[in-house]
């Protein structure tokens, strides 16, 4: 039996859309129950400010039918990790063999491939 036989033959399942919610409920995380200390200023000084007032309609985000639409909440609302996520992560230098060092050799490692690729394609 071909290999396309056997896919023909094979009963295709769909996973409904009550079975997702389901089990994409099933499956999410909650915030630890010691939040940590909130701090009013950016590291830079400057208040964090999100890029969309409250109450505005965010198009694109809510992809399931029969939703209501997703709005923006307050900046105090949102958790204070959220602020800090784009943020490039620092790590500290301890020493040779260290994680600084690892990450630091990584980085260039990642940045060699690339320009060897892009040149490869030159």
């Amino acid at each position: 039996m071909s290999t396309s036989a056997k896919r023909a033959s094979r009963p295709r399942t769909r996973i409904g859309p009550r079975k997702l919610g389901r089990a994409a409920r099933e499956r999410t995380r909650s915030y630890a129950s010691n939040p940590a200390p909130k701090s009013a200023k950016a590291p830079s000084g400057l208040p964090k400010v999100s890029s969309c007032v409250p109450d505005t309609v965010i198009t694109g985000v809510n992809y399931l039918k029969d939703q209501p639409p997703v709005v923006a909440l307050p900046d105090d609302e949102y958790p204070e990790w959220l602020w800090s996520v784009l943020e490039p992560r620092v790590w500290p230098e301890d020493g040779p063999g260290g994680r600084g060092e690892r990450a630091a050799r990584r980085a260039e490692n990642k940045r060699k491939i690339k320009d060897a690729n892009f040149m490869s394609t030159q």
